[in-house]
């Protein structure tokens, strides 16, 4: 049985908004980090976590700002903060929805990339297994050798700027990785069957590192 449910994620003095897919058994838990302007509705990542739904893996999109704290746009940029926030809600979802022995993992999008990268820095081997699409991980150079988990890195072949990007932060990485670059593709892989082609990357990533695949 497949559940798509609106939640709401209390952390201390905050209420947070999210939607929580999730699959009796899953073969994980996916938690995705929007970028800078976006939310939990962003269309793009509730498509793959569509997607991720189908093949077996529960998934939570939030904001990562309350709607008070978006009001002020500095806030959407600041990597530090937006790490501390996913770092909390990565806890209580564990302890929340007893995760103890589920696998986890991020999937980071834009400057979302960066903070998915700080956040797994944070949490070591709570975190099994990182996807970036479009991202930013050139935001986290800091802590690039610290990351100990699969990382894939997936950027489009049109968007030229941020591939230079990324593999400048790929060749900082020591970890099990790889940079998917899909050709035909711009920033927001919005051109016929590429976001498909993102989120069954994704999939297969995720299906080849978490260890208690059903």
């Amino acid at each position: 049985m497949k559940n798509k449910t609106e939640i709401e994620i209390l952390l201390r003095d905050l209420n947070l908004k999210g939607i929580l897919r999730e699959t009796e058994n899953p073969n994980g838990m996916i938690i995705f980090c929007h970028g800078s302007g976006s939310s939990r509705l962003s269309t793009r990542n509730n498509f793959v976590a569509d997607l991720l739904l189908e093949a077996g893996y529960s998934s939570l999109l939030f904001d990562l700002l309350t709607e008070k704290e978006d009001l002020i746009y500095e806030n959407r940029f600041d990597i530090d903060l937006l790490t501390r926030r996913l770092v909390d809600v990565t806890e209580y979802l564990i302890e929340k929805e007893n995760l103890s022995k589920v696998p986890l993992g991020y999937f980071g999008a834009s400057t979302g990339a960066a903070s998915s990268l700080f956040a797994a820095a944070t949490l070591g081997k709570k975190i099994g297994a990182i996807v970036s699409r479009g991202g930013r991980p050139d935001l986290a150079l800091s802590v690039l050798k610290k990351i100990e988990v699969p990382t894939l890195f997936i950027v489009g072949g049109n968007d030229y700027e941020v591939i230079e990007l990324n593999q400048k932060a790929f060749d900082r990485l020591d970890c099990i990785k790889k940079l998917k670059i899909i050709e035909g593709a711009t920033h927001l892989f919005s051109e016929p069957g590429k976001l498909k082609e993102v989120a069954q990357l994704t999939i297969d990533w995720f299906d080849n590192y978490f260890t208690n695949k059903k």
